[in-house]
């Protein structure tokens, strides 16, 4: 992954409804989730779940196929994990690194 492409994707996940979205999406795996099953699970409107899944799919992150009357979206593992790779690409030096346990933000950023 290039530095453009992580930028495209760390900027359309910086968004709560869409990053929401592609959690969804990477929890229903393979199988994917139609806007109208999406949109209850949220509990967002769905033309702004529309929006939101278009800037996903815009970065890359997400697919969608037409099946019959119905749009799949899927999350795109291969573009998340090339996005982690590249965030980890040079982690701890090259070295192993040692997981103390989950990280706490004491504070809002927003």
């Amino acid at each position: 992954m290039k530095e453009v492409q992580a930028v495209c994707a760390l900027s359309a996940l910086a968004h709560t409804q869409r990053l929401r979205a592609f959690r969804a999406l990477v929890v229903a795996g393979n199988q994917g989730l139609t806007p109208s099953v999406m949109a209850e699970q949220l509990d967002v409107a769905r033309n702004a779940l529309s929006f939101h899944l278009k800037e996903l799919a815009h970065a890359g992150l997400v697919t969608v196929e037409q099946q019959g009357r119905n749009l799949i979206y899927r999350a795109d593992f291969t573009q998340m994990n090339g996005l982690l790779a590249y965030l980890t690409e040079h982690c701890c030096q090259g070295g192993a690194c040692e997981v103390t346990g989950p990280a706490h933000i004491s504070r809002s950023c927003c």
